[in-house]
């Protein structure tokens, strides 16, 4: 097979190219707005381009048998960029595998479509309310891949909880360095909550079941995160008991820390975003029976040894990570006025 990865570059992608690599899959494309700055870059075929630009999505396209769609603007960049990237440039991605008799096209949505939910776990027939312009597109994203499955494609869709592993900084390099520098964890709320995350090594054995199962038992839409997760406090906790400073995660009253981080956000002096600050004090988990079920998916990583893994992976980068700094996951995000606040932990 021929596989396109779509935002090959970014955190998901690469660690999707890595995995494919492992399996024998040699023949893979990756486009990108982004460069790719890899060691693989010798053993892939690179399109730099955007996947709103049908030009670039035809080349990338060609004589391609399976789509990995992982790219997407995420929560931190301008409206305008989520709404056009995340639906119009599906929509492109979707109409030239169709028209190129693509076998399959794994879309990579979110869980982020269930909003701020009243129950759990959440369950794929649950209502979707998107908040925000992130949450809202990849509802959008998804009325796309339904509309094209319901012309004879075949498009599984996987909604993912918060993943992490090798390459994934963003939000979570915050906790990263501070962990590092001996500090604690402020939490929203009293971290009683059970938060579930996901390891992108899972994630990405669940994109290859997709890819190589039965047609038609693919054809559906599927939670995925982690089997094994306890309470925010504890999960987070085995980071600062792996940095060894014996340090601890400490909770602050939820609605004074969410007013306060919505007008940092307001003025542009916080990294973090509604749908992470809202969401952060709740319960915030997925049944992944279905997955389990159908394709016999069985995550291989808790939340804590997900964690760990990603932060060991960040201290024997930092060299490479320090001076960076952007929106997408796999850069750090800048911790604005919050730099002031490690100081007091």
């Amino acid at each position: 097979m021929r596989v396109l990865v779509t935002g090959g570059a970014g955190f998901l992608g690469i660690n999707m190219i890595r995995y494919l690599l492992s399996k024998g899959i040699t023949d893979i494309v990756s486009l990108d707005v982004a460069e790719f700055d890899y060691p693989e870059k010798g053993r892939v075929k690179v399109i730099v381009g955007d996947i709103r630009d049908r030009a670039k999505v035809a080349e990338a396209m060609a004589g391609v048998t399976q789509v990995i769609h992982t790219a997407a603007a995420l929560p931190l960049y301008r409206k305008e960029d989520i709404f056009s990237t995340d639906i119009d440039g599906t929509r492109n991605l979707l109409a030239a595998a169709e028209k190129n008799k693509v076998e399959r096209f794994v879309h990579i949505s979110s869980t982020a479509v269930y909003g701020i939910p009243d129950h759990h776990p959440l369950v794929e027939t649950d209502r979707l309310d998107g908040v925000g312009p992130y949450g809202i597109a990849k509802i959008k994203a998804e009325e796309v891949c339904l509309e094209f499955r319901g012309r004879g494609m075949i498009v599984p869709i996987i909604r993912p909880k918060s993943f992490i592993g090798p390459e994934r900084l963003g939000v979570f390099a915050l906790f990263y360095d501070w962990a590092k520098d001996g500090k604690g964890f402020p939490m929203i709320g009293s971290g009683n909550n059970r938060y579930q995350l996901l390891d992108v090594e899972d994630l990405c054995a669940s994109i290859y079941l997709c890819q190589t199962l039965d047609r038609q038992k693919v054809n559906d839409t599927f939670n995925i995160g982690a089997k094994e997760f306890t309470t925010m406090k504890e999960d987070y906790q085995a980071v600062l008991d792996s940095a060894g400073f014996g340090k601890k995660v400490r909770g602050f009253p939820a609605w004074p820390m969410i007013w306060i981080l919505r007008l940092l956000e307001f003025f542009h002096l916080s990294p973090l975003y509604k749908w992470v600050y809202e969401t952060a004090s709740k319960d915030s988990f997925v049944s992944i029976e279905k997955a389990e079920r159908v394709l016999g998916f069985k995550p291989q990583y808790s939340n804590k040894q997900a964690l760990v893994r990603n932060y060991k992976w960040y201290l024997a980068n930092i060299g490479a990570i320090e001076g960076r700094s952007g929106i997408s996951h796999r850069v750090p995000w800048k911790q604005g006025i919050l730099k002031l606040a490690k100081l007091f932990f």
